[in-house]
């Protein structure tokens, strides 16, 4: 934007995809790391891991 290259639309527009595409991406993220609890949990080697409680880093 600064460079002129996009309008003021287009980069609202591309930061709401990003924005859209972050929270996604930590979506997986959580999902991936509860899979992976669950299959320690199977084994009996991991002690239990609270996803909830963490504190959402995004500032979106």
């Amino acid at each position: 934007m600064e460079d002129g290259e996009l309008s003021l639309e287009e980069s609202l527009e591309a930061f709401e995809k990003g924005v859209k595409l972050t929270r996604e991406c930590q979506t997986a993220l959580r999902q991936a790391e509860q899979k992976v609890q669950v299959l320690l949990d199977e084994s009996g080697t991991t002690q239990d891991l609270n996803l909830e409680d963490e504190p959402d880093e995004s500032p979106f």
